[in-house]
């Protein structure tokens, strides 16, 4: 069974990447969305059936809607390495840069769930 991150714990990832007391928070519904679409089903069969699809939608997400005022990218990537966690897989890229070019590529919408997906994989391994 996968597991989730709750809103609680996004607001905390957010203002850990921000540095702010208060959650920098622009747009509550695009945030509320974001957290919600890796649970998205259709039809009664989940829209994103992989933990890597459901990490790289709420990855998506979180890079692309601009909910936060600030640090968009560094939340979709904290918590994509957070939900990893929470199912059991570490999140580590080759290097900090690529991982910072892959979200900011994320952003600019030149990826989609499925290609993020791929590559997220690549980078996540179970723990042990």
């Amino acid at each position: 069974m996968t597991e989730y991150l709750t809103l609680k714990q996004l607001i905390t990832i957010a203002c850990r990447v921000t540095a702010s007391a208060e959650p920098p928070v622009r747009d509550w519904g695009l945030l509320e969305s974001a957290l919600a679409r890796p649970q998205a089903n259709i039809f009664g069969a989940d829209a994103y059936p992989t933990v890597h699809e459901k990490v790289a939608a709420l990855m998506h997400s979180l890079a692309r809607n601009h909910a936060l005022i600030d640090g968009n990218k560094r939340l979709a990537f904290m918590a994509a390495y957070m939900m990893y966690s929470l199912n059991g897989y570490e999140l580590d890229p080759p290097s900090v840069d690529d991982g910072e070019e892959f979200v900011l590529a994320v952003a600019r919408g030149d990826h989609e769930v499925p290609e993020i997906a791929k590559v997220l994989a690549t980078w996540a391994a179970p723990f042990g």
